[in-house]
């Protein structure tokens, strides 16, 4: 029986991995980790991986390592990683991953900070053997204080939250959101990880997807494998005021279109949009119908949320049909994106042979994807 770091015998050790690209973000990577740090189930260890900058990964070498913060907390030590695969979003969490110790590897985006339960929730979750993914609710802080009165709940997927539709309470899903997420890792080895291709990769597009295509490979490897959402591990995650924009909207919702071309693809039409026929044909039309009403009553924001729903699904709808041509072409494809474990701080600084230094895409942008939510 495994023990985990506060003593309780059965539960498991969790290593919690932090994807990091940018300096820009220093204040948030500090936040991020610092609410590891103050979990009421103690993580075993806190991984940052870094995404192809050395000067980032210099920085939080100094910052973490044996003479820096990282030392204070004994078992909860923050590792500082190289991205060991090609540039992205897929391989850093998979160098996480090949490095963690823990039996249940946690991810938490690099904007967001976890409440003091996050943990506590995900690993009673898995009581449960079958269990082999646990995700939460990933509330959006705006940095305009608001939501802006136009942005419907029902796209919060769109700045890497969760969105009106999802089911509440602990349920099971057909896959998690990254974001805010949690594996056993048992499933992951037995599908070999996260692939390189569909997600967040550096390309100017903001795409999204590949924790629905990994969800859909592990059920299928794991039949009985079960995969929960626990609306009560919560964490909050920033929106920086260009997301807050129409443009940034019209564009995320296109390349998730782009996105889903390629789960379907992958793991085939019918499992890949599942979900996604329940929320097109449910879940938004409900929210046209709201923001029609509430502009009838004079309530602000109304229409313009109707709207933005209509051009959401125009733009995905759009990026979708791209997508699927491309594929049929041969012009898209992916791969596993595995990575050997890395040595910590600044082994493998400059990243692998060939691959190009600095800043690479951000981590977050959830997709619609969880079985009986569309999505």
């Amino acid at each position: 029986m495994s023990v985990s770091p506060d003593g309780r015998t059965g539960a498991p050790e969790v290593s919690v991995v932090i994807c990091v690209y940018t300096e820009d973000r220093w204040g948030d990577i500090l936040a991020a980790v610092a609410s590891v740090r103050d979990q009421s189930y103690p993580a075993l260890e806190t991984l940052l991986v870094v995404d192809h900058n050395p000067t980032l990964l210099r920085r939080l070498a100094k910052t973490y390592g044996d003479d820096g913060a990282g030392a204070e907390q004994g078992a909860q030590r923050v590792r500082v990683l190289a991205n060991a695969g090609p540039r992205g979003l897929s391989a850093g969490r998979n160098t996480g991953v090949a490095a963690a110790a823990g039996e249940v590897i946690a991810f938490l985006d690099d904007d967001a900070v976890a409440e003091r339960d996050w943990l506590l929730h995900f690993a009673e979750g898995y009581a449960d053997p079958r269990v082999m993914a646990v995700g939460g609710r990933t509330q959006p802080v705006w940095a305009s204080r608001r939501r802006p009165a136009w942005f419907p709940e029902e796209f919060d997927w769109v700045v890497g939250c969760s969105y009106r539709g999802l089911p509440p309470g602990r349920v099971a899903v057909r896959n998690v959101l990254g974001g805010n997420a949690s594996f056993r890792r048992s499933g992951l080895e037995a599908v070999g990880g996260f692939a390189s291709g569909i997600g967040r990769d550096g390309q100017r597009l903001p795409l999204g997807g590949e924790e629905t295509e990994l969800c859909i490979r592990l059920t299928r490897a794991l039949p009985d494998a079960v995969l929960l959402i626990d609306d009560r591990s919560v964490i909050h995650h920033r929106v920086p005021p260009a997301r807050e924009r129409f443009g940034y909207f019209r564009t995320r919702a296109y390349a998730e279109g782009l996105s889903k071309a390629l789960v379907a693809r992958s793991v085939g039409t019918r499992e890949g949009l599942a979900s996604e026929r329940r929320y097109t044909t449910r879940v938004l039309p409900a929210g046209v119908a709201r923001g029609l009403r509430d502009a009838l009553l004079g309530r602000p924001g109304g229409a313009g949320r109707a709207g933005a729903i209509l051009a959401g699904v125009a733009a995905a709808a759009g990026g979708y049909a791209l997508g699927t041509l491309r594929a049929r072409g041969g012009g898209a494809g992916f791969a596993v994106a595995k990575a050997e474990p890395p040595m910590d701080g600044l082994s493998g600084a400059d990243g692998p042979s060939g691959a190009p230094d600095g800043g690479a895409a951000p981590s977050g942008g959830a997709a619609p994807a969880c079985e009986g939510a569309g999505g």
